[in-house]
């Protein structure tokens, strides 16, 4: 949606607000359809002015605290703990006493032991409702009232955060080979950022046009669409400088998926696809 480059000493404090700003534009987030949308960030989105202010806009929120010393007094209030059934040794509680913030919210206080004995806080800051939260994570709305079942479904609803997007930047860097072009000027960068944006999109793009025959295409990542897929051996029949026909490598494991589908593509444009020896 929205790939911006910033500076080395720049954090999510400065950037979360215009970054949110640059998606409601991408996707076209109306009042009504931030009501419907939850932004879930690591704390580094958690100070005051960005929840207050993300929560002003009507977004639905799931976001740990960015101040571990607050997490610490916050979790003073808690009266019960209860263990959390996916993480070993991490409890959970819901915080009494919340801080105040421009919408209600539920706080729900995390803690885990540290290496030298003592513990290690944080706090979550939600704004989902308990049949939102539990609907979400495919539970039964019967769970909100119990309140260990409740307080899990929060917290490994935003533990469910990252792995999409960071599997997605790990495919880019090593499909595109991102990490290995750099360049020393700001506006140099920039405009890599930008090249690297395209060859994403249009990747992404050729899969969904090749997956309306191979659906086994959809399931390719960038690294394997570029390395593999993008590569089968082949050869390309011109007449008159129009493109006739394409032999792909009948012996490459991917021709027999690829061939069919761009088969069906192209047939509209008369190209025939064959698979043959190369």
């Amino acid at each position: 949606m929205v790939d911006q480059l910033y500076a080395g000493t720049v954090q999510l404090t400065k950037a979360l607000q215009p970054l949110i700003l640059a998606a409601e534009d991408v996707l076209d987030l109306d009042e009504a359809r931030r009501r419907r949308t939850i932004l879930r960030l690591d704390a580094g989105g958690g100070s005051d002015d960005d929840v207050n202010w993300v929560l002003a806009r009507g977004y639905h929120l799931l976001v740990k605290d960015y101040s571990t010393k607050r997490a610490t007094n916050l979790a003073k209030s808690v009266q019960t703990w209860y263990p959390d059934t996916k993480i070993h040794g991490r409890e959970v509680g819901l915080v009494t006493q919340p801080h105040p913030y421009v919408r209600p919210t539920v706080q729900i206080a995390a803690r885990s032991r540290k290496k030298n004995g003592q513990w290690s806080y944080a706090v979550l800051i939600c704004t989902p409702s308990p049949q939102e939260i539990l609907a979400l994570m495919g539970q039964p709305a019967e769970l909100a009232e119990d309140p260990a079942s409740l307080l899990l479904a929060y917290v490994h609803c935003y533990d469910n955060r990252g792995g999409g997007v960071e599997t997605q930047v790990k495919g880019d860097r090593q499909g595109l080979g991102l990490s290995k072009r750099n360049k020393k000027k700001f506006t140099a960068q920039q405009i890599l950022v930008l090249l690297g944006s395209l060859a994403h999109n249009v990747t992404i793009w050729a899969r969904n046009w090749l997956a309306q025959t191979s659906h086994k295409l959809r399931e390719l990542g960038i690294l394997r669409l570029v390395r593999d897929a993008f590569q089968i051996r082949g050869c390309i029949v011109l007449s008159r400088g129009q493109i006739r026909g394409i032999t792909l490598d009948k012996k490459d494991p991917l021709a027999g998926l690829v061939g069919p589908a761009l088969k069906a593509l192209l047939m509209p444009v008369n190209v025939a696809i064959n698979l043959g020896e190369i």
